[in-house]
């Protein structure tokens, strides 16, 4: 398993929303409050976030988030008003190398999963940016289109009824989040919203996402969708 976030909103620096929390994404990669399976998230990380132009650029490494002081001298002069970040902790058998490590990217959307899943269920693609399960399940999400991605759970979740399918995506004017499998957060802050894998904080604000839900985040709020109801 994996913990991750997304924000969208006004332009703040990767160390504010990575770095700094108190609960944030480097304590989570050690210490994480709320993760249900895997007690740390030590083989790699990836920050991603669009440029002023709408360019998807991305920073990934396999080391654990608490030992790199390059990336750490470095995050508080990146700012972006649409950020995916992420911790992992890699499935057993699979690669550690940088490029399993989310967020994986088309070049317009960028995409990290929290989970498992076999990798008959994600058959090997060319496309795919690793052989990692996480990163093929990224390319036939990408592959089917992101407006498609509960269609794309589902149908992954029906070949492996055992995978845990969490995923964040961003791109320049929206978060979608799907919970199948575990819960994801939200705040909603006066200069954008924060969707996570658990909050950063104890702030009361914190909205919880239950499992089999759709989350979108846009401009204009937060939709919150019911995926065995809709």
């Amino acid at each position: 398993m994996c913990r991750h976030l997304a924000w969208l909103g006004e332009p703040r620096s990767v160390s504010s929303l990575v770095l700094d929390p108190p609960c944030g994404l480097l304590r989570q990669s050690y210490a994480p409050r709320r993760q249900k399976r895997g007690l740390l998230n030590a083989d790699g990380w990836g920050v991603g976030f669009l440029d002023t132009d709408g360019g998807v650029r991305r920073w990934r490494s396999a080391r654990p988030l608490w030992g790199d002081a390059s990336f750490a001298s470095v995050a508080p002069v990146l700012s972006s008003g649409a950020v995916l970040a992420a911790v992992r902790s890699a499935t057993a058998g699979m690669p550690t190398d940088e490029s399993a490590a989310a967020p994986f990217s088309d070049g317009e959307w960028l995409l990290s999963h929290n989970g498992r899943v076999s990798r008959e269920a994600v058959p090997a693609r060319a496309d795919a940016e690793s052989v990692c399960d996480s990163a093929l399940l990224a390319a036939h999400v990408f592959a089917a289109g992101a407006a498609n991605a509960v269609d794309t759970v589902r149908e992954v979740a029906r070949l492996d009824p055992d995978a845990y399918l969490n995923l964040l995506m961003i791109t320049s004017d929206r978060i979608v989040g799907i919970t199948w499998g575990d819960e994801l957060s939200y705040l909603v802050e006066p200069d954008g919203v924060v969707v996570a894998s658990e909050p950063w904080d104890d702030d009361p604000r914190w909205v919880d996402v239950p499992d089999h839900h759709r989350v979108e985040v846009t401009r204009s709020g937060v939709t919150v969708t019911d995926l065995e109801t809709a």
